[in-house]
């Protein structure tokens, strides 16, 4: 079971996803900072505010995965403003503008980067039928995400 580092600063973890795969993560509680504790807003392309709920470095096959999960209300099923269509240039934002510095300031290498996109906190690897949830894959070309799709 992947349990949460107690630690909000940037500090590296190892866990078990619940489907087996071992799984390391850095949980982080300010959005690419470590000093803070309390998640500061980050404002997308669409001018909603969301906020980082961690970076997961996860083992897939031979490949490792960077996953940026963010929490953003505005696209709850029921009360949000937007809907997958609308939240793809936000997520190449996040990617391009917050992951690609945060992977240079954390020595982080990774051939997939996953942004995901929660109305609400959610535990990886764990079904909530009542959130609504978005992804996205990219890789990196020359210091920018491409899209790749899940």
């Amino acid at each position: 079971m992947v349990t949460d580092h107690p630690s909000l600063s940037a500090s590296l973890a190892y866990g078990l996803h619940p489907a087996g795969a071992a799984l390391k993560w850095l949980a982080v509680g300010a959005a690419f900072a470590t000093a803070s504790a309390a998640a500061q807003p980050v404002e997308v392309p669409s001018g909603e505010s969301i906020e980082l709920q961690e970076v997961l470095i996860d083992e897939v096959g031979v490949q490792t995965w960077l996953r940026f999960r963010f929490v953003a209300p505005y696209i709850a099923r029921d009360t949000g403003a937007v809907d997958f269509a609308q939240v793809g240039a936000d997520m190449t934002y996040l990617c391009d503008a917050l992951a690609i510095p945060y992977m240079a300031q954390h020595a982080l290498d990774g051939e997939v980067i996953v942004v995901s996109l929660a109305d609400r906190v959610t535990e990886f690897g764990v079904s909530d039928p009542d959130a609504t949830q978005f992804f996205e894959a990219f890789r990196l070309s020359n210091d920018t995400c491409i899209w790749e799709g899940l």
